[in-house]
């Protein structure tokens, strides 16, 4: 059986982010094709009790203690640094030599890494490695991109990012010339990616999934609340996020609750911004916060809301909500990557009325909630398990080798 070293950022347990969910997965999966050795940076205080878990599908594993180095000043040391601040975040010399440590003796088919973060331990411990695989849970280059043309910003932030997207850019040359492939998340990652650097069969799109045993509408049959209701699930200090939920509240909420007093948007996830929790505040809000299990939340809203205006990188939330059965109203770009069809398996909405209307749509329609769960449902049993995925990438892996 072939050898695969998987190299991560983080112990990616337990699955309480969306990068955690794709990159767990996908390891156990890829361990059912190949012998994964598995090295990790260690950087929470309980990664140690999860080491079990990995060593149960995994030929050797190493949780190595890591803690990212603090942001360098600007003028001093950062403006004169080739490399992105946001790569340099993650170097450290005692990570590198454990890495050596771990590899010393053993020989890859295959070095899998996770994110552009990585690159320079790769590159200095592999240099001619024949078989480097980039698995990407988001396109930096893309997500600040989005960003910094999404968000309002003074000019010395706006000065700042520009200066650590020109060293992404030319990071970016470097690594697709180096790699023999990059597994992205959606089209979105590969078009941003071939628009910037031309045409390549070096790039491989794999959506994500869901865990269909856990998320089970069977199980977890619906069982809707009284009153309208919506289900926000995410973390709520992401960007993508917490912008999502700024352009929902100021353009769209009003408009739903003037048609609908009684609708309620439900607020589910961690660390919760100060403003994210100001809308609490607003009518028609209930802010839940972090829980132990979405499934409840999930079984008891009407639908599903996605309203992301930045792209690049995972769309779980909206597998897994579709698993369970709940349709989803989303932006076209929070549901990019997977292959889902407007008024078939869920509504796309671009602008704050027809996003409002669609969401007023499934509150008065419950056949079409209905219709669109069970389709939505369907797909993802039929294409976006992790087992169905993980067999997709093994297969491309294993193209790559022959």
């Amino acid at each position: 059986m072939k050898r695969v070293l998987v190299i991560l950022p983080y112990v990616p347990y337990p699955l309480m982010r969306g990068t955690y969910q794709r990159v767990y997965h996908l390891t156990e999966e890829l361990a059912r094709h190949f012998e994964v050795d598995l090295f990790c940076l260690s950087s929470e205080p309980g990664d140690a009790d999860h080491l079990a878990r990995f060593e149960g599908f995994c030929r050797r594993v190493r949780f190595e203690p890591f803690q990212n180095v603090p942001w360098a000043p600007f003028l001093t040391d950062r403006l004169w640094h080739p490399l992105p601040v946001t790569v340099r975040h993650w170097w450290s010399e005692k990570v590198l030599q454990s890495l050596h440590e771990f590899t010393a003796g053993h020989s890859y088919d295959i070095i899998d890494f996770c994110d552009l973060v990585l690159w320079p331990y790769v590159k200095e411990l592999f240099p001619d490695h024949p078989a480097r695989v980039m698995d990407r849970s988001r396109v930096d280059w893309l997500y600040q991109t989005e960003v910094m043309q999404t968000l309002k910003h003074g000019w010395w932030e706006r000065l700042k990012a520009a200066e650590n997207l020109s060293k992404i850019a030319r990071l970016e040359r470097e690594v697709r010339r180096e790699l023999a492939l990059t597994v992205v998340c959606g089209p979105d990652d590969r078009s941003f990616l071939e628009g910037k650097l031309g045409p390549t069969e070096k790039i491989f799109v794999l959506a994500n999934g869901a865990n269909v045993e856990f998320f089970d509408a069977t199980q977890w049959p619906p069982a809707a609340t009284s009153e309208p209701s919506a289900l926000f699930c995410g973390a709520l200090d992401y960007t993508p996020n917490t912008d999502g939920l700024g352009w929902y509240f100021h353009e769209i909420h009003p408009l739903v609750m003037k048609a609908r007093p009684d609708f309620r948007v439900i607020l589910v996830g961690k660390n919760p911004t100060s403003e994210v929790r100001s809308y609490a505040k607003l009518p028609g809000v209930e802010f839940v916060g972090e829980v132990p299990d979405v499934r409840p939340y999930y079984q008891k809203a009407w639908m599903q809301i996605v309203p992301l205006r930045i792209g690049g990188g995972t769309r779980l939330k909206i597998a897994e909500g579709l698993a369970m059965a709940n349709p989803v109203v989303s932006t076209t770009l929070g549901a990019q990557g997977l292959e889902l069809d407007h008024d078939r398996h869920l509504l796309l909405a671009d602008r704050p009325e027809d996003f409002a209307a669609a969401m007023l749509r499934y509150a008065d329609e419950p056949q079409a909630r209905q219709q669109h769960g069970s389709a939505g449902r369907a797909k993802i049993l039929e294409t976006y398990t992790w087992r169905a995925l993980g067999k997709r990438l093994a297969g491309r892996l294993e193209a790559l080798l022959s």
